[in-house]
């Protein structure tokens, strides 16, 4: 099994801390390290490691459902842009990852502290200061539930 279908295990079981909502497609949950405040990942139910592997209605739909993940994060943690990434070099299950941006997150890497998420030190993203921890969870999941209810009534 892979990381990802392990994490929907847990998510059956009522095991993963992290989960906020089951959608018809997946599932969403929070990211456990959160330098990109509000960073969060969609999981897709079955373990499949292409996007075109998908059949079209599938696939529409799990595209929209991700893009409707965005919009409810962006208003819970109120970001500036959504950075999307569809990566499975890790883990070959679909998945993406919903990263919200504000000024000054890249601190001085990149252009001006600004660019994509990787130019941020791998080290620091991951660091013990941004996991994720109990009172920040219990704080940021209900909102962002509350905000994915009025999006997936």
């Amino acid at each position: 099994m892979c990381l990802i279908c392990d994490r929907i295990e847990m998510i059956k079981k009522h095991q993963n801390k992290f989960f906020v909502k089951e959608l018809r497609t997946g599932y969403v949950v929070l990211g456990d390290n959160q330098h990109f405040k509000g960073y969060t990942l969609f999981l897709y139910k079955n373990h499949v490691g292409e996007l075109y592997k998908l059949d079209g209605n599938e696939k529409i739909e799990f595209l929209e459902e991700m893009s409707l993940v965005g919009e409810a994060v962006s208003k819970t943690v109120r970001c500036e842009k959504m950075n999307y990434e569809l990566l499975g070099n890790g883990d070959s299950h679909l998945h993406w990852h919903l990263f919200p941006r504000v000024s000054g997150d890249l601190e001085n890497y990149g252009y001006h502290g600004k660019g994509p998420v990787w130019w941020y030190p791998r080290e620091k993203i991951y660091s013990a200061n941004n996991e994720l921890g109990n009172a920040e969870l219990e704080e940021l999941k209900p909102k962002l539930r509350l905000e994915l209810d009025k999006i997936f009534l």
